[in-house]
């Protein structure tokens, strides 16, 4: 008998072997049950950019380029540079770069095969981020033609390996704040970088330790007298012969870290170096010779935000490999509980599969609904991202767009990744933990994801002062009234909500039943309304307690504004778990096949309603929901749980990872053969009447005859 985790991806669609058929729910309808197409469902999961990713992935597969667990840093960063050069040799970092200098202006392909990279070893992937996503992509979009030429071909064939320095020891997020210094010298026509103090020392930076020759280095550039805010310079760093620092360059080797030891992170510091004028990457801001200052953005604010938008490609890069991280993570983790037996619970002779019990499905199931959902919405980032760079829609609120779109889903989705693996090492026991299961790897290499390319919180608190922005621009001219109904979404709807009259109408709609309230919950308007709602509410109460903040003193708005951060910031969040929504939502009216529909949908339901559930006491204290409804939550989660079983393997396969993917050898059929050996050994002892028999039963035996003879 063929286990369904035998079939190749891309097959047709699938039924489920006889082994798995009882987990099956009966239906009542005599309807059959519906069935995964997994080929399409693949395709769909690819995106955009599926040969693009099928490339990469292939590439990734090599063991060449696959991490090896147990080299010291010193190991793992040599064999991560070399790793480099074979990206080099087979075309995969050369997409993003202009067609003038041998690249393809292919932007969001690159990214998508990028995000694919970390199959292979995060390491690889964020050192390859570091030297063409960071480094050479600010040459190429803060530079112009000449920098162009001259640079990018030797960045391109890594002849002239770098660092991306923004990041200081003193401000890592607050980048506007930074400390270094490009004071402009008319006489020589240069401009003399230095860091005044230990805090302004570029600090995390790749390659900077070892293998960087040069580096984009951000300062503040001061000409005549005037600070003109955080511009891009290239700086040589090393000699190319001794790899020694040049004159007035000095660092440090960060040393081991938590994770991603392939990387030789450094600080760099400099102490009056100078650098020709034309060094100046002067897309957004040029110096003359004379020491004058000339931009095409007049405003240095938005300047300022204009030239860190074109390096958002980071945290679009970082979104999708977080979600490729979790997919990984949970094909394991629901392979293998397919296999893995514990528990007689059901049967005197049989063991459990881990995956039939109730909590181990909720474990796994709800992530795997909010690893659909993150896919379908980083699709739509990075679709985002291509039609803003490849200039068909670049104005701009696009590129405003784009900004907050990143900044809301990549602190989801790397947030999630570190949950998922956790939650799925720990699903998987003590083999779990094991390193050649890759669980406590990727959770190591990832959990700095979590806070580079912008910190989490701090880039959710940059989406709600978009959502706030949004709000006062919509709200601007309004009196209070006004803003007091949209508050609570509609004119009447301060009575029903405070008062409890709407739940007092959902009930009498219910008429007290269980099964109108879970119908009303689960249906796909009540669920865009209720976490559409949340987000509105949560925005409007903060916009009204904000109102006026920028007409107070700096000191007394900055306080108002702090004493309502934390709401800010939960009503971003609920604002990205919205975005994922819908996202997953529209990707359902891609889906041509009824059966995938269908078990798509119950995997979105899930994801909506453990949306719903996880804040369950806002919708009852802000009277959203009746408590007979609030109650349904929990319950139809069980049932769809229930429904979603089946096709738990069909869904993870859809994901298309082979084994020289997966890596991890709980993975590869290797407890099945362990259990079925088990099993067969049992039962054939148990057939052959040698078995010894279990002091229970004959302790219950002894007792079955005392009251027969009692009687």
């Amino acid at each position: 008998m063929t286990e369904l985790a035998d079939r190749p991806a891309g097959s047709p669609k699938t039924t489920l072997d006889p082994a798995r058929a009882s987990s099956r729910p009966a239906t009542t309808t005599g309807a059959p049950y519906p069935a995964v197409d997994v080929a399409a469902l693949g395709e769909l999961l690819l995106g955009k950019w599926a040969d693009t990713r099928r490339t990469a992935r292939a590439l990734a597969g090599r063991p060449e380029l696959h991490k090896t667990e147990g080299l010291t840093h010193t190991e793992h960063r040599r064999r991560a540079f070399g790793q480099l050069k074979i990206l080099v040799e087979n075309g995969a970092v050369h997409r993003a770069f202009p067609a003038a200098v041998g690249g393809a202006d292919e932007h969001g392909g690159n990214v998508a095969g990028f995000q694919e990279l970390v199959i292979a070893d995060p390491s690889l992937q964020i050192k390859a981020g570091v030297q063409w996503g960071l480094f050479g992509s600010a040459v190429n979009h803060l530079g112009t033609a000449e920098h162009h030429t001259k640079w990018l071909p030797g960045i391109m064939n890594l002849d002239i390996p770098g660092c991306f320095a923004m990041t200081e020891t003193g401000h890592g997020s607050d980048v506007a704040s930074i400390a270094t210094t490009a004071t402009y010298d008319p006489a020589t026509e240069e401009f003399v970088v230095h860091t005044p103090f230990r805090a302004a020392w570029k600090d995390y930076i790749g390659n900077a330790a070892m293998d960087g020759l040069a580096a984009v280095v951000f300062a503040q550039l001061v000409t005549q007298g005037v600070n003109h805010g955080v511009h891009a310079f290239y700086m040589d760093l090393r000699d190319p012969e001794t790899k020694e620092f040049l004159p007035g360059i000095g660092g440090e080797d960060d040393g081991v870290k938590g994770g991603l030891n392939g990387i030789d992170n450094g600080r760099l510091h400099f102490t009056q170096v100078r650098i020709p004028r034309t060094h100046l990457l002067n897309r957004y801001g040029n110096v003359d010779a004379d020491g004058s200052y000339s931009s095409p953005i007049a405003s240095p604010g938005r300047r300022f935000f204009t030239m860190l938008g074109t390096l958002v490609q980071g945290r679009v890069s970082l979104d999708g490999a977080a979600v490729t991280a979790s997919k990984l993570a949970l094909k394991t983790a629901i392979q293998y509980a397919t296999e893995r037996r514990q528990f007689n619970a059901s049967s005197p002779t049989d063991e459990e599969v881990l995956l039939d019990y109730q909590r181990h499905q909720r474990r796994l199931f709800t992530r795997l609904a909010t690893t659909y959902a993150a896919g379908f919405a980083s699709e739509q980032l990075l679709q985002k991202f291509d039609d803003v760079f490849s200039g068909r829609a670049d104005t701009d609120e696009d590129r405003q767009d784009l900004e907050t779109l990143a900044a809301a889903l990549k602190p989801l989705s790397t947030w999630h990744a570190l949950d998922t693996l956790q939650e799925c090492r720990e699903a998987c026991g003590g083999a779990g933990f094991l390193i050649e299961n890759r669980f406590a790897s990727l959770r190591a290499d990832l959990d700095v994801y979590a806070t580079f390319e912008g910190d989490n919180t701090v880039l959710l608190q940059l989406v709600a002062k978009r959502l706030l922005a949004d709000y006062a621009k919509e709200f601007r001219t309004v009196n209070f009234g006004v803003l007091a109904r949209y508050v609570v979404g509609q004119a009447t709807g301060a009575a029903i909500h405070r008062t409890g009259l709407r739940g007092v109408a959902q009930f009498m709609a219910d008429s007290g039943s269980v099964q109108k309230a879970a119908i009303a919950i689960k249906d796909e308007a009540s669920q865009r309304a209720l976490l559409t709602d949340r987000v509105q509410t949560m925005v409007a109460e903060v916009g009204s307690a904000l109102k006026g903040a920028n007409k107070l003193p700096q000191q007394q708005g900055a306080a108002l504004f702090n004493s309502h951060q934390n709401e800010l910031i939960e009503a971003a969040q609920a604002h990205a778990e919205l975005l994922q929504w819908e996202a997953f939502t529209e990707a359902l009216g891609k889906v041509t096949d009824p059966g995938t529909r269908k078990v798509l949908t119950w995997l979105r339901d899930l994801f909506g309603l453990s949306l719903i559930g996880d804040n369950l006491s806002w919708y009852l204290m802000n009277g959203r929901l009746s408590m007979q409804r609030a109650r349904t939550v929990g319950d139809y989660i069980n049932r769809l749980l229930v429904k979603i079983r089946p096709h738990a393997l069909d869904l993870v396969d859809a994901f298309g990872f082979g084994p020289e993917h997966l890596r991890a050898e709980i993975a590869t059929g290797a407890e099945k053969a362990r259990q079925d050996e088990a099993r067969n050994y049992f039962r054939t002892q148990r057939a052959s009447g040698d078995a010894p028999v279990d002091e229970k039963i004959l302790l219950a035996r002894k007792g079955h005859g005392t009251k027969q003879s009692g009687a």
